[in-house]
């Protein structure tokens, strides 16, 4: 970017902060309380004008309520929603049960918790947590720039920040992850259609995952509590397909005529038909490379990233949220402690240095779990979609139980405290 003399006079004028984190999710919240615990202030910037809370719900098994135990918020989140029991995946072609895992027995290798959020209540549980005027709404970043050893932001009304740390939890669309050089995401070839859906009288499903694989789409339905349920539906769309994408009426249509043709249970069909248009959400599953997860800049110099804008997924492994929260046990740990020792330095270049030390060890830590839950969910997702003859019959008879344990050992990771 090229600056006019206005804006260089601007930028002396400029206020500077400690931590500044890029996009109020997640990640971005987590980071700041994680900060917050150690001790050290940030501010987050967020483009909109309050909480996003997309998606409606997400899954958090045992890994994520490690993070959230160290940031001494879960107990709050477990009273409010119900503990998941069992895994049970079906064919939509015969309707047989392909795997059933109990998650009880799986404590032989440890607890093992999995619960799906509200994503609003999780959201504002950890931004409940943050000090008054950490979350600054409607402040869009839309430039970057080195100012001595600090970064100098722009935002879009005009107004310029400087930072002594600069952190990206911006999500797929990261401004941050773009400075730093990882490449842009890339279409999975999916899309995801997923929904909310209230039962005011109580739904009557048991505690557990249900999901049915095969035929081109994937649908899953997970309980949040006795009176709502979270589903989802994943395929490959057609060109046919593209007009439901933005047609929440359209999608419904496209789901229910895909579930109608499987022949599935009336039950399960009743959950599709009774979501609300307006608790439907439609987009394209994208993912970073691995291999540019191996090679990319996580870290450079005062700067990172975190969540989605780090190590964006396809959502077969439920990982996408969990793994943000380690990024956020993991870069507070790192940076807060580093960010305590840099105040006693007497240089701006010493400070410097420990600040680029800590986010390097961060990088380091956390570059070949996001490469492994990456590349896993991939290729969980295609085994799980595809309706090629060998695969299918393959999944029906023995890959479902393995990938759903899959999930279970990706969900053993600890995090650690910060």
């Amino acid at each position: 970017m090229v600056l006019s003399v206005d804006s260089l006079c601007s930028s002396m004028e400029a206020m500077e902060e400690e931590v500044v984190i890029i996009g109020a999710g997640i990640s971005g919240l987590a980071t700041a309380l994680g900060l917050h615990r150690k001790g050290i202030r940030s501010v987050i910037l967020e483009s909109s004008e309050s909480l996003r809370a997309s998606g409606f719900a997400i899954t958090l098994w045992t890994n994520a309520w490690k993070a959230l135990d160290a940031l001494g918020i879960a107990d709050s989140l477990r009273r409010a929603h119900l503990r998941l029991q069992r895994i049970v995946a079906k064919s939509p072609a015969s309707g047989g049960i392909t795997a059933q895992i109990s998650f009880s027995a799986q404590e032989k290798r440890g607890e093992f918790e999995g619960r799906c959020l509200r994503r609003k209540l999780l959201l504002e549980a950890l931004a409940k947590e943050l000090p008054p005027g950490t979350i600054r709404y409607s402040s869009k970043v839309v430039g970057i720039e080195e100012d001595g050893y600090l970064k100098l932001l722009h935002l879009a009304d005009g107004s310029i920040l400087k930072t002594k740390v600069l952190l990206g939890c911006d999500g797929v669309n990261s401004v941050v992850s773009k400075w730093l050089g990882l490449s842009k995401p890339s279409f999975s070839g999916r899309s995801a259609i997923r929904g909310f859906t209230e039962f005011p009288q109580g739904h009557g499903f048991k505690h557990e995952f249900l999901q049915y694989s095969g035929e081109g789409y994937r649908l899953g339905f997970l309980t949040s509590d006795e009176k709502s349920i979270y589903w989802f539906f994943t395929w490959t769309p057609t060109d046919q397909d593209r007009d439901a994408e933005d047609n929440a009426s359209k999608m419904k249509q496209l789901i229910l005529s895909k579930m109608h043709k499987s022949n599935l249970p009336v039950k399960i069909i009743e959950v599709v038909e009774k979501t609300e248009m307006s608790g439907l959400v439609c987009s394209p599953l994208r993912y970073r490379w691995p291999s540019d997860l191996l090679t990319g800049n996580i870290s450079k110099g005062n700067v990172s990233v975190a969540g989605d804008a780090f190590h964006p997924m396809t959502p077969d492994l439920g990982q996408g949220g969990c793994s943000a929260l380690e990024d956020a046990i993991v870069l507070a740990r790192s940076l807060g402690g580093a960010l305590l020792e840099a105040r006693l330095c007497k240089t701006e270049e010493e400070e410097y240095e420990i600040i680029k030390k800590s986010l390097e060890k961060y990088a380091k830590e956390r570059r070949w779990r996001s490469f492994d839950l990456v590349a896993s969910s991939y290729l969980v997702g295609y085994v799980l979609q595809n309706d090629g003859a060998v695969i299918s019959f393959l999944r029906d008879k023995c890959l479902s139980g393995i990938l759903a344990r899959a999930l279970f050992k990706k969900a053993e990771f600890d995090c650690g405290e910060i």
